[in-house]
């Protein structure tokens, strides 16, 4: 057939692979009790020391009791009005006082700007009913998201011996709450106004995550710290279409170490473009008005590889269709494989309608037609 030549072509060219050049850093040594560092997109682990190890995590606790209060949010952004009971909880606060009105959203940034126990407390018990209730909501979404080194007692990240979580599990926390676009817009700003209802006023903070002026690619996300749990932080930087996430329990040089985790991680992965719409193809069609359709690909999202990983790009498409062909109907696609694991594909369609051809008649269906054409006076 005149265009299974071109067809068997474009596939085996298709066939190359896409070496990528660039070569890690060197690993880094950090002074953290535990760390991690993994692709946003994908979930990659790029670097890891004791990353399942149950620690204290003060509070970057509050990941986990903010992105409930924004999806409590998403529902039903209520008013809440402060009660004596809300506010008596020690430690970093938003200034909250009994009386004060605002809304859920306000709460979630008071936690992550400046790790506000008061608006953590205020808002698991509007959300809640009680502490320990908020607490179960806290763990049936940790087993949720497949956090098992983690359990959760309070809404703030105070000391408590059955209060923990892991480096694994917080950058998998990280990842979900990531994909809440509300969070992420939060913690990727150095201050944010919070209108009060009453008193009728507007209070500005400034987010306590000082990487986000030290380091130029870092997107979020949250700091702790109590006595127990030492020094601890959850970072988010992009850079060149890469997003990583970095975690450090008991970390005293945190500043510094998520610098070069970061900086480390960017080494390790590299983005790629996965875009086919210039890919044009003549596809043999049976039955149809012409002998070809003309096939285009489509645009998808870049992917995320490995910087010594290899890329393969693989056309599929059968040796013909059948008549018709729609414009737009889909005949096959273009996958994006990485040892071996699928990564990205595209649509391959028709760029044109190929309609069917007329049916050639019979003879008898000729000579019928004739009849009765004769009997009409036709």
């Amino acid at each position: 057939m005149k265009g299974k030549g071109i067809l068997c072509f474009v596939v085996l060219a298709a066939m190359a692979l896409w070496p990528v050049k660039t070569s890690a850093d060197a690993v880094p040594s950090v002074s953290a009790k535990a760390a991690i560092v993994v692709s946003a997109d994908d979930g990659r682990v790029v670097y890891a020391k004791n990353e399942h190890d149950r620690l204290p995590i003060a509070s970057t606790t509050k990941i986990m009791t903010s992105l409930l209060t924004l999806e409590a949010a998403e529902v039903n952004n209520r008013v809440i009005t402060v009660t004596p009971e809300m506010i008596r909880v020690e430690g970093s606060s938003m200034g909250l006082r009994a009386g004060d009105k605002l809304t859920l959203y306000d709460l979630a940034v008071g936690m992550l700007m400046v790790s506000g126990n008061d608006a953590a407390n205020t808002a698991a018990l509007s959300i809640g009913g009680t502490i320990e209730n908020f607490a179960a909501m806290m763990n049936a979404k940790a087993a949720s998201l497949g956090m098992k080194d983690t359990h959760y007692v309070t809404p703030s990240g105070l000391d408590d011996k059955e209060h923990y979580s892991s480096a694994y599990d917080l950058a998998l926390l990280t990842r979900a709450a990531l994909q809440n676009t509300q969070f992420a817009n939060i913690v990727r700003q150095k201050s944010i106004q919070v209108h009060f209802l009453n008193p009728n006023m507007t209070h500005s903070y400034g987010n306590h995550n000082k990487l986000l002026s030290f380091y130029q690619y870092c997107t979020g996300v949250k700091t702790g710290f109590t006595k127990k749990s030492g020094r601890c932080l959850v970072s988010s930087a992009e850079k060149d279409g890469v997003r990583l996430i970095a975690v450090t329990l008991n970390d005293p040089n945190d500043w510094e170490d998520h610098e070069k985790l970061l900086d480390y991680g960017f080494s390790c992965l590299v983005s790629r473009p996965v875009n086919d719409s210039s890919t044009s193809i003549s596809l043999p069609i049976v039955g149809g008005v012409q002998e070809t359709v003309q096939v285009i690909g489509t645009a998808g999202e870049n992917v995320v590889i490995g910087a010594n990983d290899q890329l393969k790009r693989t056309v599929e498409l059968p040796q013909f269709v059948y008549a018709p062909a729609k414009k737009g109907q889909v005949l096959g696609r273009v996958c994006y494989t990485c040892g071996g694991k699928i990564v990205a594909q595209t649509e391959l369609v028709a760029a044109e309608d190929v309609p069917q051809a007329p049916k050639q008649k019979m003879w008898f269906q000729i000579l019928w037609e004739a009849i009765l054409d004769l009997f009409s006076g036709g």
